[in-house]
């Protein structure tokens, strides 16, 4: 079993490898033949100037476009990845529902948005939903009336105030159509185990809710994991569909550098980077996170 368990650490290791080689390898190939091809005299060293710049004020190193591109990406698939989750668990339970309304409702809500573009859902949401729906939270006035230290801290969670109302739309946006999809992981995961698990429970004298949370949920896990890894990792490629509504994350700061400096090649190459380190990342973690409960599980 050791040694199995070994090999199998090694075969991983080596996939990770060539997975990682691969992507070099792409990158150097683009570069070689846009330099071959195309006579293209590369420019890398700018992209410092659009990650930091130097404050005269501050005397310090502050965020410049790309860095805050960024922060603000991060920012968006966390928060959409938490609000997400909470809808497709919502969702994915109502959709097992023995209730005929919960599970019209559920339906409704993932028809909807499956059968729908994901460029043409932001639009519509945004411009007929959202900018209705965002103004009564009241975020202009919590922006101009809060206390400096209430305003410092919802920074760090949406980024400058100017732009609260926009990243909040930005985040129901991806929210909703991404925990479409996530409804339809958990519902799979709960109909996968055997029916006899919520006979089960339900002899012992357990609600239907107490089973789902004891005897159903634990198993189904397991079985879920892969496909929301998958999902998660949609979600963050997904978020630069937001750009299309003025949303200032990484793609949309690209756009206005590359049409600035002309130095496409060299923007886009870096945003494809970056984006590669996020999802292999996620990725890495979210198999640890695999072989971490399959332990709990089978111990």
């Amino acid at each position: 079993m050791a040694a199995r368990k070994k090999t199998k650490s090694g075969v991983t290791r080596a996939v990770d490898t060539i997975v990682i080689a691969s992507a070099i390898f792409l990158v150097a190939y683009i570069i070689y033949k846009v330099d071959t091809v195309m006579i293209y005299e590369w420019h890398w060293g700018f992209l410092w100037e659009y990650i930091l710049r130097w404050d005269e004020e501050q005397q310090a190193y502050a965020p410049n476009l790309l860095l805050k591109g960024l922060a603000t990406t991060f920012r968006l698939v966390i928060w959409s990845m938490l609000l997400a989750s909470i809808i497709g668990i919502v969702m994915g339970i109502m959709r097992t529902s023995s209730r005929i309304f919960f599970r019209t409702v559920s339906r409704l809500y993932v028809e909807f948005i499956r059968n729908m573009p994901p460029v043409v859902f932001i639009f519509v949401f945004f411009f007929f939903i959202s900018s209705q729906f965002v103004p009564l939270l009241g975020i202009d006035e919590l922006s101009v009336n809060a206390s400096p230290e209430t305003i410092a801290l919802l920074e760090i969670l949406l980024g400058p105030p100017e732009l609260f109302a926009n990243v909040i739309s930005g985040i129901l946006c991806l929210a909703l159509f991404e925990g479409a999809y996530i409804t339809e992981i958990i519902r799979a995961g709960i109909q996968s185990i055997d029916k006899g698990q919520t006979e089960a429970g339900q002899s012992i004298g357990l609600t239907r809710f107490q089973t789902l949370r004891w005897v159903i949920f634990p198993q189904a896990v397991q079985k879920v994991i892969p496909p929301l890894t998958g999902q998660f990792i949609t979600l963050i490629k997904d978020s630069s569909i937001v750009s299309l509504i003025s949303i200032q994350e990484l793609t949309f700061l690209a756009q206005e550098v590359a049409y600035s400096t002309q130095y496409v090649f060299e923007i886009w190459l870096f945003v494809a980077g970056v984006y590669f380190c996020i999802c292999y990342s996620l990725a890495l973690l979210f198999a640890k996170l695999e072989k971490r409960s399959q332990r709990i599980y089978q111990g």
